[in-house]
């Protein structure tokens, strides 16, 4: 069979697959995000407690995927769970990195002047300073999803949801007829989705990017 003849013959369930990629790796960035600004926020003003939590979510990284997953299923068992933890905390590090760079790096003449003109901290922080650190942590934010769209394919080790399933199942047939169509239909799907996904931060980038600070 053809490789398009197999994408005719098994688009719905390629298109749920892929439904399901999305979904998960969505989710987990929202998670990853809230958690990387809020350890940014906390951290960015001390010089020991940015490097510990740079240090800390770097080390994440150094654990491999497939051994992750592993580890956690005897935990939180198979399906969705492992896949969330795993992909939130391998999500962490670009954010909160460019979270704690982008907050180091605002002028402190602004600040003065949002403390001088009477703002609280709280106030300082949301008006000010994480908007003016936002083209960094959106940065962050982009570099952790293309970093997670193929992390997430591992999920299927786990009897998680996304197009890893597709890429597993060829690999387990390696040698029948459509074992490649497999492999490569669910690589195809994870590489369309990553590009739909940055072109996506592309344009939340012009709209939450004042023109000036692009620049």
């Amino acid at each position: 069979m053809s490789f398009w003849a197999y994408l005719s013959n098994r688009h719905q369930q390629l298109l749920t697959d892929a439904f399901q990629h999305a979904s998960a790796v969505f989710q987990c960035m929202v998670i990853a995000t809230l958690l990387g600004i809020a350890i940014g926020v906390l951290t960015y003003r001390s010089g020991w407690a940015g490097n510990l939590a740079v240090t800390s979510t770097s080390t994440v990284l150094t654990v491999p995927s497939l051994a992750m997953i592993g580890l956690l299923i005897p935990i939180v068992g198979l399906g969705v769970a492992p896949t969330v933890i795993a992909l939130t905390l391998y999500g962490l590090l670009p954010i909160v990195r460019n979270s704690i760079v982008g907050l180091r790096g605002v002028d402190p003449a602004l600040v003065d002047a949002a403390k001088g003109i009477g703002m609280s901290r709280a106030a300082q922080l949301l008006k000010v300073e994480l908007p003016l650190a936002w083209p960094p942590i959106l940065t962050g934010i982009r570099v952790s999803t293309q970093m997670l769209m193929g992390i997430a394919a591992i999920a299927a080790y786990a009897s998680g949801p996304g197009l890893g399933n597709e890429i597993f199942r060829g690999i387990a047939s390696l040698g029948s007829a459509n074992a490649i169509n497999q492999v490569l239909a669910g690589t195809l799907g994870v590489v369309i989705l990553a590009l739909l996904f940055d072109a996506a931060y592309v344009l939340l980038g012009r709209l939450t990017i004042p023109r000036g600070i692009r620049v």
